[in-house]
């Protein structure tokens, strides 16, 4: 695991990758590093610094995740919503033929938040729900992308 440091809006983010694929983005607080250069942490860097701008990233870097599968396709269900865009839990569980709690229990445990966009994810009524890196970087993001 190769691991580097990238200053936000949010604070200090810790992102991962390994075997050439990212495995995880953490909020500040965070304390493990194994600092290395990557061709992908580049491409994870390059690809913050556009979201960070106010703009679409466009494509993400290559992504790994490890999981149960439901978590597996909740998360690769995230990676389809686009920039700029908002989809409730409700929406997103009748996407994948389930509840909304289990989906916001697969939210909770996102390995790659922002690269894998849960702060798009809102209450059936437009509400910020829960977020792991809290409600307030979740409506710093959603204003970021002129959602919110």
């Amino acid at each position: 695991m190769v691991t580097m440091r990238y200053e936000s809006p949010l604070g200090t983010l810790l992102v991962g990758e390994q075997d050439g694929k990212l495995r995880f983005l953490r909020f500040p607080g965070w304390t493990e590093e194994a600092p290395g250069k990557s061709a992908v942490l580049t491409a994870a860097k390059n690809w913050l610094d556009v979201y960070f701008s106010g703009q679409n990233p466009g494509a993400l870097p290559p992504w790994e995740l490890e999981g149960t599968p439901f978590r597996l396709r909740v998360w690769t269900a995230l990676s389809h919503i686009a920039y700029g865009q908002t989809l409730s839990y409700a929406a997103l569980a009748r996407e994948l033929g389930t509840a909304p709690r289990p989906v916001g229990g697969a939210l909770h445990r996102n390995p790659l938040p922002i690269f894998l966009p849960c702060h798009r994810v809102l209450g059936s009524n437009g509400s910020l729900t829960g977020y792991a890196g809290g409600l307030a970087a979740k409506e710093q993001l959603l204003k970021l992308e002129h959602i919110f």
